[in-house]
């Protein structure tokens, strides 16, 4: 499982989130009570952010060919990578496309990632 967002605790549930000044919307994919309906498979509820008692961002780390990496996206069979150890020449060794300045990222078959896992920041 690919996350990378911000998740908030509330009512002893974890919920995708969103920060929004002193409120919090909580996404969920489906109906409860007092969760709209926002488009097919996601539901959102606004609560003060004063009410939630963690929030965080996660984004799901790994390492590919030893070096570190987080997790951007999944489809069939194969990962999109975005390269975290900053060094310009490993990126390039690697075959990694320059995303932007000192960004960059590629695709690695799943099979060969390691060390998969969730980093809060």
């Amino acid at each position: 499982m690919n996350r990378d967002g911000y998740v908030a605790r509330w009512r002893g549930r974890e919920y995708q989130a969103s920060p929004d000044g002193d409120d919090i919307r909580l996404y969920q994919p489906g109906p409860d009570e007092g969760f709209t309906e926002v488009r097919p498979g996601r539901y959102v509820r606004v609560v003060p952010a004063a009410e939630v008692d963690d929030l965080a961002y996660v984004r799901t780390t790994c390492t590919w060919q030893g070096q570190p990496f987080i997790v951007l996206a999944e489809h069939e069979g194969w990962l999109r990578l975005e390269y975290t150890g900053g060094r310009w020449p490993v990126a390039e060794a690697m075959g990694l496309e320059a995303f932007d300045f000192g960004v960059y990222q590629g695709w690695a078959p799943a099979a060969e990632v390691a060390d998969l896992g969730e980093q809060r920041v």
